[in-house]
């Protein structure tokens, strides 16, 4: 089932401002807020589909993505909704609450009305992966170690005696209109709603040890340089039982290829014939990003012609199919010749059958150009 556009669920246009953004998302999180609408399953999905929406527009970098790419840039093999969209539980949701209503609750039901208690996040981790275009062109799964923040075992926690494990104050003011209650995140435990009561040694103030981890990271193939792939849980922990870890945040970088030139999901290839395999033609191995195909050069072949190899690019990470193998053909002119040589081309010069005589069939240089993008 295609998921309903992001601008739709807030009711605001593309061009909206990022004020105008979280204005949008403040009206639906009062409306479907759960506390306002209880068991109204309905209320509950509108609210979710407002927070996933905010969570990607409220991001310059999320937001940009999934203008060029729609859903489909994150719709990644990663839980969490792949690139770091939906997939959020109410938890994450609430988390959100410190930004939009100042401080995590507004007009007395704010992150539940002083009632429901924040699960506390650890920070997220980031990290750089490199990729070849091959590796690009079929998938892969990385390996990666990570040195990450855990609790460490044994560590104790107790109940926060100041916001009696809510992991929030709330505090109530009279305004002019009326009565309003608000959530602060409690400062005691930092939005735990625990505090260390024993830890063991080698840990630090928070109960945290340093633990190198491998992680296995699986990139989908068609993936571009900037994209930015989320593993769930694998950043740092966070203190307190009822906690939870951040996530891995994993920038993909390309590697530049010696031969290949990468334009989109199209491959460019510059291969290189001499003055006799492009007058008698030939037959050349030419290595793609999957494999090897051969390839037929046509005697009479001209210096910049474009032979296309359909699906042999790279594939859409929107999944709309492959992209092509360009190969651009370059007659290499002999630039020293010994007098044999030399003799020859003399005698040629004014031979008809050497003279440009281009047809209606051979076209420009700028129509090659049009061609290969269109």
């Amino acid at each position: 089932m295609a998921k309903q556009d992001f601008y739709e669920i807030l009711g605001i246009s593309k061009s909206a401002t990022k004020a105008e953004i979280k204005k949008a998302y403040r009206k639906m999180a009062i409306k479907y807020h759960p506390d306002k609408n209880p068991g109204d399953t309905t209320a509950e999905e509108n609210f979710k589909k407002a927070a996933e929406a905010y969570e990607i527009l409220s991001d310059e970098n999320k937001k940009a993505r999934y203008d060029q790419y729609g859903h489909a840039a994150f719709d990644g093999p990663q839980g969490g909704g792949g690139f770091g969209g939906g997939g959020m539980n109410m938890d994450d949701i609430f988390s959100q609450f410190g930004d939009i209503f100042g401080g995590g609750g507004f007009g007395g039901f704010g992150s539940g009305g002083g009632h429901r208690q924040a699960r506390v996040k650890g920070s997220n981790m980031r990290i750089r992966v490199k990729l070849t275009l091959e590796e690009i062109a079929k998938g892969v799964e990385k390996k990666v170690k990570v040195r990450r923040k855990v609790q460490a075992s044994g560590v104790k926690y107790k109940t926060c005696t100041t916001c009696n494990g809510s992991g929030q104050v709330m505090r109530v003011t009279n305004t002019i209109l009326g009565r309003m209650q608000t959530a602060t995140t409690c400062s005691t435990c930092s939005g735990a709603g625990e505090i260390i009561s024993s830890k063991p040694n080698g840990a630090d103030a928070q109960g945290m040890v340093v633990k190198e981890e491998t992680v296995p990271i699986n990139i989908p193939a068609g993936v571009t340089e900037g994209v930015q792939l989320k593993v769930g849980g694998k950043g740092n922990d966070a203190p307190g039982k009822n906690s939870i870890s951040g996530d891995l945040l994993v920038l993909i970088e390309e590697v530049p290829h010696e031969t290949l030139k990468r334009e989109g999901t199209n491959i460019h290839y510059d291969l290189y014939v001499n003055f006799s395999e492009a007058v008698l033609g030939t037959s050349k191995e030419v290595e793609t990003v999957t494999g090897k195909v051969k390839i037929k050069i046509e005697p009479g072949t001209q210096s910049g012609k474009i032979l296309r190899l359909k699906g042999k690019g790279l594939p859409s990470i929107e999944r709309y199919g492959t992209g092509d193998f360009l190969i651009h053909t370059n007659v290499w002119t002999p630039q020293e010749l010994n007098k044999e040589q030399k003799q020859f081309f003399e005698k040629m010069l004014d031979d008809d059958n050497f003279s440009p005589n281009p047809n209606k069939s051979d076209k420009s240089f700028f129509e090659k150009v049009k061609d290969m993008f269109s």
